[in-house]
């Protein structure tokens, strides 16, 4: 099939985490574009993926497994033509735990050193590592998963906040770096979305705990949030990175685009 709407058959793609959750469906989206897709996660075995993804083992933390990751896929590949920075963790942690009753929810330096080296310095060796391939071919996007709360700030959660921050400076300083060599970069900043497997009871518990709430408590009424009354599908959000991926949006760089439903307007 060729001549699609999108034009991505026989990219080649790259998603960081794409084994589980958003990325799991921004892979999805992906292939079914065209695009052949490289999965970089930290567990499981090298090799072609019954979805059609090709799955190479990598810790986003450390440069050179980065860089042995980008390496290979160019010499199984032949190119990076898109990278997205997916590979994320989100700990919910208060700066000062006031009442005193969990102490291992208060944000501790090795919690904060985790979150902004797999959300901060990852995206920065995974972008370095594949701009370097993508100067040489004068072509390439670079798409990073922020997050509304890195736009907005989000209580309990001041770290995951803050690297999500940092992910959006990241976008709007590389792509004025990068587009003269015609590569772009931009951002997507997701709401609230449909559960995955990622947002596991001990995440729920730290959550409800930093927000002063039950578990129970957390399940908001979203018709009041959220002026489409809905939580985001991941299919959604994978559209729309398969669209940013794409030439049809080829005048849009630097910038953060918003995608909550409305519940935040970035």
């Amino acid at each position: 099939m060729s001549g699609s709407w999108l034009d991505l058959e026989g990219k080649v793609a790259i998603v960081t985490g794409g084994a589980s959750g958003i990325g799991l469906h921004i892979t999805k989206e992906l292939i079914k574009n065209g695009a052949k897709v490289v999965v970089s996660d930290i567990n499981g075995d090298e090799g072609q993926q019954a979805d059609g993804s090709y799955f190479i083992n990598c810790d986003v933390t450390k440069k050179e497994s980065v860089n042995l990751m980008v390496a290979r896929t160019v010499e199984l590949f032949g190119s990076v033509d898109i990278l997205v920075n997916n590979a994320g963790v989100n700990l919910p942690r208060l700066l000062v735990d006031v009442v005193g009753e969990r102490p291992e929810y208060e944000l501790s330096e090795k919690d904060f050193d985790f979150m902004v080296a797999v959300n901060q310095k990852g995206p920065y060796l995974c972008s370095q590592a594949a701009a370097k391939e993508m100067v040489k071919q004068n072509k390439g996007v670079i798409i990073n998963v922020a997050s509304e709360a890195g736009q907005e700030g989000s209580a309990g959660q001041s770290c995951y906040s803050a690297t999500k921050g940092a992910v959006i400076s990241f976008t709007r300083a590389w792509a004025k770096e990068l587009g003269k060599y015609n590569i772009r970069v931009v951002a997507l900043a997701p709401g609230i979305l449909e559960t995955t497997g990622l947002r596991t009871p001990a995440y729920e518990e730290a959550l409800a705990y930093t927000r002063g709430v039950t578990v129970e408590g957390l399940n908001t009424d979203y018709s009041k949030s959220i002026p489409l009354g809905r939580e985001g599908q991941l299919k959604e959000v994978g559209d729309l990175v398969s669209y940013l991926a794409s030439d049809r949006s080829s005048y849009i760089t630097g910038t953060t685009v918003n995608i909550s439903g409305g519940k935040s307007r970035g």
